[in-house]
């Protein structure tokens, strides 16, 4: 199994790094390797600014050759794994620019025939976990913003993109000294040290592999 994982947050000393750490951790305790693969959008200096005008056409963003590593890790993962906190209710400006450079059309869908209601995903097959840290409670998520979060994510990137099977993590209060950090961290550990390898895969079986950054 082929797995990557996209990190995005400024700061290695936050709760998210420790996700991240905590991911590796049960990775590397899975009964089955996992070829693992990391990018760290603010360490890479990731421009997140999309850019289309007579130089850079909007038909060619998916031939962009400054995106060539990234497309390839994408299309190499069977599952990708998205770190990140959640600000003003959504994914930081960073990563949302990562999804607007990077799933182009002719890369992550195509137009089917005219009428059609919705594109051809071309990343089927893949899965997807979205862990998320934030100040507020949980529940503000679901119940205040009606869910926004998860509908952009699911319904309006990943369905869109051809990925059915996403997975979130969203844990609220994360600054309380009470947020129960440590619990939460555990979980993730434990979550991928007994994930099922294969599951929502492109080869649908284990391989062997290692830990990589």
């Amino acid at each position: 199994m082929n797995l990557l994982i996209v990190y995005t947050h400024p700061n290695h000393n936050s709760l998210c790094h420790a996700m991240l750490e905590q991911v590796q951790r049960g990775i590397a305790a899975h009964g089955h390797t996992v070829e693992t693969r990391i990018i760290d959008l603010y360490a890479d200096g990731f421009n997140p600014a999309l850019v289309f005008n007579e130089q850079k056409r909007r038909r060619d963003m998916h031939l962009d050759p400054e995106l060539e590593h990234y497309r390839e890790l994408v299309r190499w993962a069977d599952q990708l794994v998205f770190i990140y906190p959640i600000w003003w209710g959504r994914p930081p400006a960073m990563l949302l620019g990562f999804f607007d450079r990077m799933m182009a059309s002719g890369f992550a869908y195509k137009h089917r025939k005219a009428g059609d209601l919705m594109p051809e995903g071309l990343l089927k097959g893949k899965s997807v976990v979205c862990i998320s840290t934030m100040l507020g409670p949980t529940g503000y998520l679901q119940y205040w913003l009606g869910n926004a979060h998860r509908l952009l994510m699911r319904r309006a990137l990943f369905n869109y993109i051809g990925i059915r099977k996403v997975k979130f993590w969203e844990f609220g209060g994360m600054e309380k000294t009470n947020g129960r950090q440590q619990q939460k961290l555990e979980r993730i550990y434990r979550y991928f040290r007994d994930m099922k390898v294969g599951y929502g895969t492109q080869q649908g079986a284990s391989v062997a592999g290692r830990v990589e950054g």
